[in-house]
């Protein structure tokens, strides 16, 4: 694989931790401490699961591949509905859920990087450098997440109180994307 390849790559992955990102700082109220998150656990899982899939191709990589889109699906689904279901209800900053949690956070990171692990596979049976490729990966994920996170809060003050619902809408799409 090419230098440009990889990068087409590490973009495409890093998509949906960035529409995550995006919709999370719409919704969410988040302390410094989960604004640096965001991009740091995302491209740090974008950047490990292929390292994963490379190693231990042989045993999971078939379940994996199978069940990705079903697991993304419950649980970007089930935290897409919640958000748009709160944001819809009016529930505002005092709501359920109203701050962004760790567990959330690391749910998500697993979640979005689910195919990751599947490209890892991949990586294998193209002979890449592993190493290399994983860390563009996670640069190019923690990168495009920032940039995610700074446009979702510029964005989100915009929003006001649709911000919440607009944020769950944009994990749905993702949801459903997974399984398709």
């Amino acid at each position: 694989m090419t230098f440009w390849e990889t990068l087409l790559l590490a973009t495409a992955l890093s998509m949906d931790a960035v529409a995550v990102t995006i919709a999370n700082s719409l919704a969410y109220r988040c302390k410094a401490r989960e604004m640096a998150a965001m991009p740091l656990l995302f491209g740090g899982f974008q950047g490990l699961m292929p390292l994963l899939g490379y190693w231990v191709s042989g045993l999971f990589a078939d379940l994996v591949h199978r069940y990705a889109g079903v697991v993304t699906l419950v649980v970007l689904g089930y935290i897409g509905a919640k958000m748009l279901f709160d944001g819809l209800r009016g529930e505002g900053e005092s709501g359920l859920g109203a701050m962004l949690t760790w567990k959330l956070l690391l749910l998500q990171a697993v979640a979005t990087s689910i195919d990751a692990f599947a490209v890892g596979v991949s990586l294998l049976a193209m002979d890449v450098e592993v190493v290399p490729a994983c860390a563009m990966i996670a640069v190019t994920t923690f990168l495009c997440s920032l940039l995610a996170l700074f446009l979702g809060r510029r964005f989100g003050s915009a929003l006001g109180d649709k911000a919440k619902a607009a944020g769950g809408v944009i994990l749905l799409a993702i949801a459903i994307k997974a399984v398709l």
